[in-house]
């Protein structure tokens, strides 16, 4: 379990990631910090497309700095955006988290201290994965 102020670091971190956001569109910022289960943290922030289909979220980003790094496990989930209320990841992010956690916790924090703090389990129960291919 983070501690609080490791935690409060950590939205800070998301907090700055969303400064990075490339959102012409929507001009909705988001920031993400992915946790490994070793400690390492990715960022990532949220890239729009013309073609809105082709958009990243925040959370999917840092999940693939992640991975291009050969991490596979996460730890914690940290998202942030520019709102009064938290907002949760959408449902293609909760199914790339579950790809690499089940039970994960993630936080979602504001401008506000409102916070969600949750798992993926929680947000996508009965979830298909990896547990489901008996690899």
């Amino acid at each position: 379990m983070e501690t609080e102020p490791n935690l409060i670091r950590l939205i800070e971190l998301a907090k700055a990631a969303s400064k990075k956001a490339y959102c012409p569109y929507s001009k909705f910022q988001v920031g993400a910090i992915v946790v490994t289960e070793s400690g390492e943290e990715f960022s990532g922030c949220n890239v729009e497309n013309a073609s809105y289909g082709l958009t990243i979220c925040a959370e999917r980003n840092a999940i693939f700095q992640m991975v291009a790094q050969a991490r596979h496990r996460i730890k914690l989930v940290v998202i942030y955006t520019p709102t009064k209320e938290p907002a949760s990841p959408c449902g293609a992010c909760r199914q790339v988290i579950n790809e690499f956690a089940t039970g994960v916790r993630i936080v979602s924090a504001c401008d506000s201290e409102k916070r969600i703090d949750t798992t993926i389990d929680h947000l996508l129960p009965g979830a298909f994965g990896p547990n489901n291919l008996g690899n």
